[in-house]
């Protein structure tokens, strides 16, 4: 096991069922993050779960603890834009770019809350509206940041 719970603690964890399962992953998950990472990084993670996989609209969301990539305005230029398929690789929210382009055809990818459905859509200026940082999504889970520099 990859944890310092003591073995009393683990044996609880294990007569849990139902949903209480749920607690006893985020739990494990979260005695695993503080060995790899130190514990201080827990309450960044735990806002950024909190806002990202939260059903409150109204919510601002917190992405200090996302993988980041930057961009500049001169990549984003005209219709041209990078594509999302090498977002997602450079982001590590695909393997590869088959990966990339199975998510989009598949309906897993997002930029933001809308789905992308083209696999040669680009990230243009015109998708920062206003905003510095942009949030792409690769299923319900995993999500990265694009930033404007």
């Amino acid at each position: 096991l990859f944890t310092e719970l003591p073995l009393e603690r683990i044996g609880e964890l294990e007569e849990l069922s139902g949903a209480d399962i749920n607690r006893a992953k985020i739990i494990l998950a979260d005695e695993a993050t503080a060995l790899l990472h130190g514990s201080e990084c827990l309450d960044a993670i735990h806002q950024t779960i909190e806002s990202m996989f939260t059903k409150s609209k109204n919510a601002s969301v917190n992405t200090y603890s996302l993988p980041r990539i930057f961009v500049s305005p001169s990549q984003l230029e005209g219709e041209n834009g990078v594509r999302f398929v090498d977002l997602f690789l450079e982001l590590k929210l695909a393997t590869s770019k088959k990966d990339a382009k199975r998510l989009i055809a598949g309906g897993g990818a997002r930029l933001g809350d809308v789905k992308i459905t083209d696999e040669l859509a680009t990230l243009t200026a015109s998708d920062f509206e206003g905003v510095t940082e942009v949030t792409l999504k690769a299923g319900k889970k995993r999500a990265g940041v694009v930033e404007l520099k």
